[in-house]
């Protein structure tokens, strides 16, 4: 297994050939494992994008998209409704902005923090 600090002092952790962030995100990607093998969540998918706002040009100056890339996102099979995960050790102001933005724009999805 690979372990190189990030920049909260994760560890980085190798699992079935994924990098992720910290160990509880590699626990958490473990747990839903076995959670898609009991048939409780489907389509389980990893580093997930959404645009929070699209790329513009204003005055000839282009800004760029404005993109979240969460942990994990899946089908709950019971609650019947698609899941997007955030493993976090701590929320960032940065992360709360784009939390509010992700709300807002994907009304129809549940976003969950896995602390």
């Amino acid at each position: 297994e690979d372990k190189e600090m990030s920049k909260y002092h994760n560890k980085k952790v190798t699992v079935d050939n994924y990098v992720f962030d910290s160990i509880a995100e590699s626990k958490r990607y473990k747990e839903l494992c076995l959670l898609e093998k009991a048939n409780k969540i489907k389509s389980l998918e990893l580093q997930p994008k959404f645009e929070l706002q699209e790329a513009f040009i204003k005055n000839g100056k282009r800004y760029k998209a404005i993109t979240y890339t969460a942990d994990f996102m899946y089908l709950d099979v019971e609650k019947n409704c698609i899941v997007v995960e955030d493993v976090k050790g701590f929320e960032t102001k940065e992360f709360k902005l784009k939390q509010k933005m992700f709300e807002y724009k994907y009304k129809n999805l549940s976003l969950v923090l896995i602390k």
